[in-house]
């Protein structure tokens, strides 16, 4: 820049743009740790865990509770809803567009389940009549306990101990590798708890 338009440039202006700068890089560091600290997925490129996945567990366990048979990830109308009730023709997701197409273009009865909602006040919903259930059986310690059992772990373990168990285990009960569907989704759903705890 020539001289003539460096001194035409008020201080003050030259001050704010090498402020700005310098924020804009603390910034962009700031983002940059926090992505190494707490990273969207694993470094494996496994997936990672999220609400959907604890709800899902959650809604599981209370139609298992009040014996109702569904099928999970089940296609409607072109939508893959996460449970689907054949006896009652009753889909349950967590899509809102998935909700609308259903039930606008099916006579399937559809259940939009907000993030917030726990699995057990799905019974509100449901079109019809639903046993009356207690407490869950198995409180939190004891899932907690069974959890880090399933990953062959004492409940000190540490999040990278976690990881490295479920991936361990994953091997052995993963269905391409000769395991079944049932023990897979139990070592995942062993793996959530035990990292919400470790959390």
């Amino acid at each position: 820049m020539p001289t003539e338009v460096v001194d035409a440039i008020p201080p003050v202006v030259l001050t704010g743009l090498a402020l700005g700068a310098v924020f804009t890089a603390f910034a962009a560091g700031l983002f940059l740790v926090g992505e190494r600290l707490f990273p969207n997925r694993s470094p494996g490129g496994e997936r990672t865990y999220s609400s959907e996945d604890r709800r899902r567990v959650e809604i599981r366990e209370y139609l298992q509770r009040i014996g109702e048979r569904f099928a999970e990830d089940h296609p409607i109308a072109g939508e893959s809803v996460e449970f689907y009730l054949p006896e009652r023709d009753v889909a349950v997701t967590f899509d809102a567009h998935a909700f609308f197409r259903i039930q606008n273009a099916t006579d399937t009865y559809p259940i939009l389940v907000e993030h917030e909602m726990p699995g057990s006040h799905l019974g509100r919903r449901l079109p019809f009549e639903v046993p009356e259930v207690g407490p869950d059986p198995m409180d939190f310690q004891e899932r907690t306990r069974l959890a880090f059992e399933a990953l062959g772990l004492p409940t000190t373990a540490d999040r990278d101990e976690i990881k490295s168990a479920y991936r361990e285990r994953v091997k052995e009960v993963h269905p391409d590798h000769g395991g079944d569907e049932e023990s897979f989704r139990r070592v995942q759903e062993a793996y959530v708890t035990a990292k919400e705890h470790a959390d």
